[in-house]
C-alpha cells in the first residue's frame, strides 16, 4: 500500500468472487484484507513523497479499514479513491480540507464532515451509511454525488444533515434511499439539485425533506430516473423501453422561502403523506413549477405566498377539497398538461378555498384575461360572486340571486336585454286586452299598449303613456308588478355595470 501510494496506483485486495467482495454482504473479511485506519490517516496527512514522475494518491479497492478514520482538521493533498471498501467505524472529517474524495460502493457506519472543504468532488455513490451523514456548513468545490446511496438515520432520526451546505456545481442524489430526515436548510447549490428516482422515507416524522431557504441556481428535479444507469441518463429523457423509477417521498416536504433559478420539476412524483404532513412551497420563487405528480391522498399541498411565472400542471395532480392552500399564490401563465377544462379549474379553486376567499378567483381571472380569454375570465368572476353569496345574510343572499338570474352579476350583460324584451312583450300582450278609459276625456294620447308597457317597465323615463289611463281591479296590480320588475331589473343592471366599470 505504501508503494502504491507513492506510485499513485491502485492497491487492490479483492478476491474476484463477487459475493465475497460485496462490502455490504455478510461474508467476513480476514486480517489479510484489513488496514488500520491510523495508517491510512498517516499516509494522507503526512505520507511519503511521490516517486519521480508520479503523483501520489490513495486508491484502495476491497480493503477493510479497522478503527476510526480521523482526519478532522487535517489538510489532505493527495487524491483519494476508495472503492468497495468496508469501514469498521465512522469516518471523521470535520473542518478537514481535501482536493477530491471518492468513496464508491463502500460500507460506512457514519460520515461526520461538518465544515468539510473540498476543492473538487465529494463522491458517495452506492455507499451504505448505517447511521447517517453530517455535512453541516460543508463546502464542496464542484459536485456532490450520492447516486444510489442508502442512508439510514442517526439517533435524531436524521439521515443526511446538510444545513448550510454549499455545492459549487451539482448535487446529484439519484436513485438514493434515505431512511430519516434529509435536511438542507439554507443550502446553496451552484447548478442543479437532482433527486431523480430517489425514495425518501420518514413517515412517522414530520418531514422527509426539510429544505427551507434552499437556493438552487437552476432546477430541482423530483422526477423519474433510469434504473439501468443513472449516471449516463442523468438530466436526459430515458430511451423508450428503459425501466425507470419515479421519485417517492413518504413524509412531508418543506421548501419554504426557496429560490430556484429555472424550475421545480415534479413530473410523476409520488407523495405519501399523513394527515398532518404537507408538501410546503410557501413563498417559493421560481420561473416554472411543473406540478405533474400523483395526487396525494392525504395531507396538504401549500403554495401560500409562492411566486411562479409559469405553472405547468394537470388536473389529476392536485389534491381534493381541503388538501390545497394557495392564499397569496402568484402566477402569470398556465400551461395545462392534458385536459383541464374551466370547470375543473374552478374545482381546483374550490379545493383551495374551503372558506370563501376572493383572491384565488381574481388571480385566475387576471391570468385568463392577460392571455386573451375574456369570456373564461368572466365565468371565473361569476363563480366568485356565487361563492361569496353563500356567506351573506338572507336578505343579501336573495338580492344576489336576483342579480344572478337577471344579469349574472353584470358578467353577462346580454341577459338584461333578453329579460327586458320578454317582460315588455308579455306586458304589451296583456295590456292590449285591458280596459283603459282615460282619466281626462280631453287630455290623453292615443292608446298604445306596447308603448304603455314600456313606459311602466323603464323607470324615470316618461314616454307619454303612463298617467293618462284608468286601470281597474287586477290590471292595477299587473301595472304595479311591471313597475316593480322594471325597478329590480334597472337596479341590477346598474349594479352589474358598476362592477364592470370598476373591474375595467
Amino acid at each position: 500500500m505504501w508503494q502504491a501510494f507513492r506510485n499513485g496506483s491502485v492497491y487492490d485486495l479483492r478476491s474476484g468472487d463477487a459475493a465475497v467482495d460485496d462490502p455490504h454482504g455478510g461474508h467476513p473479511w480476514g486480517p489479510e484484507r484489513s488496514v488500520r485506519a491510523r495508517i491510512v490517516a498517516w499516509l494522507l496527512l503526512d505520507g511519503p513523497p511521490a516517486l519521480p514522475g508520479r503523483v501520489s494518491s490513495l486508491k484502495l479497492f476491497g480493503v477493510q479499514i479497522v478503527g476510526v478514520l480521523d482526519l478532522a482538521g487535517g489538510l489532505v493533498l493527495p487524491y483519494v479513491e476508495l472503492k468497495g471498501c468496508r469501514f469498521e467505524k465512522e469516518i471523521l472529517l470535520p473542518e478537514a480540507r481535501l482536493t477530491t474524495l471518492r468513496l464508491l460502493d463502500c460500507s460506512i457506519p457514519r460520515l461526520e464532515a461538518a465544515r468539510l472543504h473540498t476543492e473538487g468532488d465529494l463522491h458517495l455513490a452506492r455507499c451504505r451509511l448505517q447511521h447517517g451523514i453530517r455535512l453541516t456548513d460543508a463546502h464542496i468545490g464542484t459536485d456532490l454525488l450520492l447516486n444510489q446511496a442508502v442512508v439510514y438515520r442517526d439517533r435524531r432520526s436524521r439521515a443526511i444533515m446538510g444545513d448550510g451546505l454549499s455545492v459549487g456545481q451539482d448535487l446529484q442524489a439519484e436513485l438514493m434511499e434515505s431512511y430519516g430526515e434529509l435536511s438542507l436548510r439554507g443550502a446553496q447549490i451552484g447548478v442543479s439539485l437532482s433527486l431523480r428516482g430517489s425514495r425518501l422515507f420518514h413517515p412517522h416524522g414530520r418531514r422527509a425533506l426539510n429544505a427551507p431557504q434552499l437556493t438552487v441556481e437552476r432546477s430541482l428535479y423530483l422526477t423519474p430516473a433510469s434504473v439501468a444507469d443513472p449516471v449516463l441518463t442523468s438530466g436526459a429523457t430515458p430511451a423508450r423501453g428503459t425501466r425507470v423509477q419515479r421519485f417517492e417521498c413518504h413524509g412531508g416536504i418543506r421548501l419554504d422561502d426557496g429560490r430556484f433559478g429555472d424550475a421545480i420539476d415534479m413530473e410523476q412524483a409520488r407523495f405519501v403523506l399523513e394527515n398532518d404532513q404537507e408538501v410546503s412551497l410557501r413563498r417559493v420563487q421560481t420561473p416554472e413549477l411543473r406540478f405533474l405528480g400523483e395526487r396525494p391522498q392525504r395531507g396538504r399541498v401549500v403554495l401560500s405566498g409562492a411566486r411562479i411565472v409559469t405553472l405547468v400542471d394537470k388536473a389529476a395532480s392536485w389534491p381534493r377539497a381541503g388538501g390545497l392552500s394557495m392564499g397569496g399564490f402568484s402566477y402569470e401563465s398556465l400551461v395545462p398538461r392534458g385536459p383541464f377544462s374551466l370547470s375543473l379549474r374552478l374545482e381546483w379553486l374550490a379545493a383551495a378555498t374551503p372558506e370563501y376567499n376572493p383572491e384565488p378567483y381574481e388571480k385566475l381571472a387576471a391570468v385568463l384575461r392577460s392571455s386573451g380569454e375574456d369570456a373564461e375570465a368572466r365565468v371565473v368572476l361569476l363563480a366568485k360572486q356565487r361563492r361569496r353569496r353563500a356567506t351573506l345574510p338572507l336578505a343579501a343572499k336573495l338580492w344576489g340571486y336576483a342579480q344572478d338570474w337577471t344579469v349574472a352579476y353584470g358578467y353577462r350583460p346580454g341577459r338584461a336585454a333578453l329579460w327586458m324584451a320578454v317582460l315588455w312583450a308579455a306586458s304589451a300582450i296583456a295590456f292590449s286586452h285591458a280596459s283603459h278609459p282615460p282619466i281626462k276625456a280631453e287630455e290623453h294620447p292615443d292608446w298604445n299598449a306596447p308603448l304603455f308597457a314600456l313606459d311602466l317597465l323603464i323607470p324615470v323615463i316618461n314616454l307619454g303613456q303612463d298617467g293618462y289611463w284608468k286601470l281597474h281591479s287586477g290590471w292595477q296590480w299587473a301595472a304595479a308588478v311591471v313597475i316593480c320588475l322594471g325597478w329590480i331589473l334597472a337596479t341590477t343592471v346598474a349594479a352589474g355595470a358598476t362592477r364592470l366599470l370598476r373591474r375595467g
